[in-house]
């Protein structure tokens, strides 16, 4: 038996020892089962109402004291973006905040997104709550299923059945991909997880001008205001729907304190914002990412973020230096870096309004904030050159540099899905190494937090060191509010709490800290933290690559002491083997008790759609009628790769309709059957770079009426053209050729619609929704049989993971 089995094969035998390096506090050790026991009836009851007594109708109340709590999570944001932690963009509303509470500069995440929103959420570790990936390529093992446990209540709902009211605003990308249509099932949604109320979007990311949005479960349209369709976006939109919340709650019950969670998918590609916040960063990062590493180093010095006996870890070799681009290079990677400082001061602006509005109504002091500044570190999936349309590179196409300067204006706004340089975001996760999805390195994994309770931190300003993590903000909570944590939720026994109370660091700066031993995984990155230690290994795969499983055995491991090497610049594994030795073991029975085994680091494999459940495998006939809108792109008629045909039944009165039949996709790329001055028309958009548009040579009869579009592929693998034909009761009235076709999915977020196009519009020939305006009776589907080799179905999975990966 070798070193690791027999780790392995102990691991459970010390499970209580092992707990002892992670305890609870005493409040979460505490055991309560919710919902709590009816009480008993204390009333008197008689023959009639002469002789009975009613007693009171309880009602349930938060305990004496507990405060409101307002979560805050900005995505993807590194530890030198904002301004507060010694980046170069302003956040005057994180400052103030800081000002007033305390700042943790060695708080940690999980290096993804639906990983560490699960693990925020529950209290326990990503793997524990089923999410070890994000959801879209769960697979059938205990810590990767991608279906957070009932047996991991999230701390909404223990506080909703403690008297609070409850509100989630923004990104939830914890439910799983085939739970997301109006077929459901809705129990991972937020209103079955203890949310009262819900309003945002669900997958990785949005399109901030035209986003797919939900009310609790329902699909809703963003309302943006008269006249400011030119500089209205969600992250406005999002704060609005939180600050009417706060009023009217405060408005009926004033004394019951909320719990709201505000996650406003900001700062996450694509960085959508108006031009104003554009032009306030012009010409401001013409320096460069190694030159603003170097300034933003001496800012967090400053400002006391990090020690002064710190290192600025060198530049990865993978990462060409600022000076070896071309000044075209460089004049799109600094106009996408200036749309993203925008993108970030709008996200701090917008949450200081909601601050505002906390302290116009007088609920400040007793309102318990966190502001957790990034669910990982900085994206590094925009490619090494940046893009002005994502999904070109997610789909393993390249972006002409000339197509892109074209079109520089444009970044930021509408017909953009922009995505910075992988350089930008190494230099927002100054000073550490690596950066999203790299869990074995604190550009990964160390995140900003500030926490202001004016009512019980009376630090103000107070920086805080103690080693801590995203699980350990609903222990902090609970503890908190003076609420247990629960032995069973509605019927369930809940497992252990895994994180540790931080409000003993509230007023002891010097604290000892109370996190002992705290492991990190994702795919096959891992890391373990032991008492002021950190052994971890970078695996295989960089995140802007799309490779496959690499040898776990020829892993090389690091050592740090980071107690006095804060950005894991000193590498002593070979001066201390046993103890990197020692380490390791430490991270086995980590992973055999928090479900990280097995460790799956294959990337095509794990696209394989017969590894979770499906509303389409296996059909190839599709029926869809009026209303069937909003439907997720990957809950709907497959028509890529493949020969199809697409019919619209429909009835023409004498003035003729027009209007969207079905779409796909939106301005990024997809498709749209459609009718236009009486005329049908099928346009197929190719990343908005190439639009193929074949037109009816015929009006519509009046009367019944089919159209069909017959698609003939050309085969010969994937992505490939081919021949359109438009019908009108079987007479042929146009004809033309698609060259080239999207292999894998049209957009992250955008939908499949009948009878209008939802989001934003696939053709530039309308504007969206343009609902068809006669009788739309069904629209019908049907695949053809491909003859796709081996090779062309692992270049479509290719593609496909590729946009889960770089959209999460």
């Amino acid at each position: 038996m070798n070193r690791r089995q027999l780790f392995l094969s102990t691991a459970k035998a010390t499970l209580a020892s092992a707990l002892g390096w992670s305890g609870l506090s005493a409040s979460a050790r505490a055991q309560e089962a919710l919902p709590q026991p009816e009480p008993p009836f204390k009333g008197r009851i008689g023959t009639t109402y002469k002789d009975s007594a009613p007693d009171k109708i309880p009602l349930i109340k938060a305990p004496d004291g507990a405060p409101n709590v307002l979560i805050v999570l900005i995505d993807d944001c590194g530890f030198g973006q904002w301004s507060t932690f010694g980046g170069q963009i302003p956040t005057p509303n994180l400052d103030r905040l800081a000002k007033a509470g305390l700042r943790y500069t060695r708080f940690h995440t999980t290096a993804l997104c639906s990983p560490t929103r699960a693990a925020l959420l529950t209290g326990r570790n990503h793997h524990s709550a089923a999410t070890g990936v994000i959801t879209e390529i769960g697979s059938g093992y205990p810590g990767y299923s991608g279906q957070i446990p009932d047996s991991t209540a999230m701390v909404s709902e223990v506080l909703r059945q403690h008297g609070y009211s409850t509100a989630f605003f923004g990104k939830n990308h914890n439910i799983a991909d085939w739970e997301t249509s109006v077929s459901g099932p809705y129990d991972r949604w937020p209103a079955r997880q203890g949310f009262d109320h819900f309003y945002g979007f669900v997958g990785g990311e949005a399109n901030q001008w035209a986003p797919a949005l939900y009310r609790d479960t329902a699909p809703v349209e963003m309302d943006v205001p008269k006249g400011r369709e030119a500089d209205y976006t969600l992250n406005e939109n999002l704060a609005d729907e939180a600050i009417k919340y706060i009023y009217k709650q405060k408005s009926v019950t004033p004394d019951r304190p909320f719990f709201i969670y505000y996650a406003p998918g900001a700062t996450h590609a694509p960085h959508h914002v108006p031009k104003e916040w554009i032009d306030k960063f012009k010409g401001q990062f013409d320096q460069g990412w190694d030159k603003y590493r170097e300034e933003t180093f001496q800012r967090q010095l400053q400002v006391g973020v990090i020690p002064a006996d710190t290192k600025l870890t060198p530049r990865p070799d993978q990462i060409p230096a600022w000076e070896s681009l071309s000044a075209d290079q460089k004049r799109i990677a600094s106009r996408l870096m200036e749309t993203f400082a925008g993108y970030t001061a709008q996200t701090d602006f917008q949450v200081g309004r909601i601050l505002d509005t906390l302290k116009a109504i007088g609920q400040s002091d007793n309102t318990l904030v966190f502001w957790e500044i990034g669910d990982n570190g900085a994206s590094m999936e925009g490619t090494l050159d940046g893009v002005f349309n994502e999904m070109v590179s997610l789909n393993g196409q390249k972006e002409d540099s000339s197509y892109i300067l074209a079109h520089l204006d444009e970044i930021g706004g509408p017909k953009a899905y922009n995505h910075y340089p992988v350089g930008w975001a190494w230099a927002m996760d100054t000073p550490f190494q690596w950066g999203k999805q790299v869990a074995s390195h604190f550009g990964g994994t160390r995140n900003p937090l500030v926490i202001s309770w004016p009512n019980r931190i009376k630090d103000k300003g107070g920086i805080r060191t103690q080693f801590h993590h995203a699980i350990d903000i609903v222990p902090t909570i609970l503890e908190s509010a003076s609420i247990e944590q629960p032995s069973s939720v509605n019927g369930v026994t809940q497992k252990p709490i895994e994180g540790v109370s931080m409000v003993y660091s509230f007023d002891d700066a010097k604290a000892e800290e109370r996190r002992r031993v705290q492991y990190f995984e994702m795919f096959g990155n891992r890391a373990v933290y032991s008492n002021g230690w950190v052994a971890c290994v970078r695996h295989g795969r960089l995140p802007w690559e799309n490779a496959g499983s690499y040898d776990f055995d020829k892993d090389r491991w690091e050592l740090y002491r980071i107690d006095g090497d804060f950005s894991e610049a000193n590498d002593m594994a070979s001066r201390e083997p046993q103890r990197l030795r020692d380490m390791q073991d430490l991270f086995w029975v980590e992973a055999a008790k928090y479900n990280v085994l097995p460790l799956d680091d294959r990337f095509i494999e794990r696209a394989d759609p017969s590894l979770r459940p499906s509303l389409i495998a296996g059909r190839t006939d599709f029926t869809y009628y009026p209303g069937a809108t909003r439907i997720p792109e990957s809950s709907s008629a497959n028509v890529k790769n493949r020969s199809h045909s697409i019919t619209a039944h429909l009835d023409n009165s004498q003035t003729g309709g027009d209007g969207v039949l079905v779409a796909a996709g939106g301005t990024v790329g997809g498709y749209v059957l459609y009718v236009k001055d009486g005329k049908p028309a099928y346009e197929y958009n190719w990343f908005s770079q190439q639009r193929y548009k074949v037109r009816s040579t015929e009006k519509l009869p009046v009367g019944p009426a089919a159209i069909r579009m017959d698609f003939k592929y050309d085969g010969g693998g994937v992505g490939k053209g081919g021949l359109v034909t438009l019908f009108i009761n079987d007479k042929k009235v146009g004809e033309g050729r698609i060259e080239k076709t999207i292999l894998g999915r049209y957009s992250a977020d955008e939908t499949f619609d009948i009878g209008m196009d939802t989001g934003s519009p696939v053709s530039d020939d309308y504007t969206s929704p343009n609902p068809y305006t006669e009788t739309l009776r069904k629209v019908q589907i049907n695949l053809q049989p491909t003859d796709h080799t081996e090779n062309d179905i692992k270049t479509i999975r290719k593609a496909e993971l590729a946009v889960q990966f770089g959209t999460e």
